[in-house]
């Protein structure tokens, strides 16, 4: 379960957990593997592992910290308790909670918009965030500045810009 979850961790293209129902251990530890999380309303999302015996394998311990805090993360990970997806929005695990009849239409809507940028910039992008959080800012900073020489010679960067000046959709080719 931990090697699928890290290799999607690891893809190289956006990806959108949608929650609806419960997302607890295993369940929250694959939804954070997502770059990002929509639920629906009705949705809970908490870490039971405690209440087992079992300890987190696939990001429980490791990533809940990074991306809602400390504290946060110890009170759902000691406790075991879940907690409404809207009361996690302020805290950034969760982006979006929508109603439960639209959930897959919000998710469908939102990959389509994603699906319409360039991927060779959403590839960099993420890479770059990935990368960045294990830098110090001023290295970060270098490093994206580094990646920005790079994709001044892409064709997406050129036609992202030509489809500006034109008034008119780009073509996107991921090169």
């Amino acid at each position: 379960v931990a090697d699928t979850i890290e290799r999607l961790r690891a893809l190289p293209k956006p990806t959108i957990a949608a929650v609806n129902g419960p997302a607890i251990g295993g369940g929250l530890e694959l939804a954070m593997a997502c770059d990002l999380m929509i639920a629906a309303e009705s949705a809970r999302i908490g870490d039971a592992h405690a209440n087992f015996g079992v300890f987190p394998g696939a990001g429980g311990a490791a990533v809940l910290p990074r991306r809602i805090g400390p504290t946060a993360a110890k009170y759902l990970l000691f406790t075991g308790d879940t907690m409404a997806a809207a009361d996690l929005v302020p805290l950034g695990l969760v982006n979006r909670v929508v109603p439960d009849g639209e959930l897959v239409a919000e998710v469908d809507k939102l990959a389509s918009s994603i699906a319409s940028k360039s991927p060779l910039v959403l590839r960099r992008m993420k890479q770059a965030v990935a990368d960045g959080l294990d830098q110090p800012e001023a290295a970060a900073l270098r490093m994206e500045r580094l990646v920005l020489d790079a994709h001044r010679h892409s064709h997406d960067i050129r036609e992202g810009l030509a489809a500006f000046v034109g008034k008119r959709k780009p073509e996107f080719k991921g090169y």
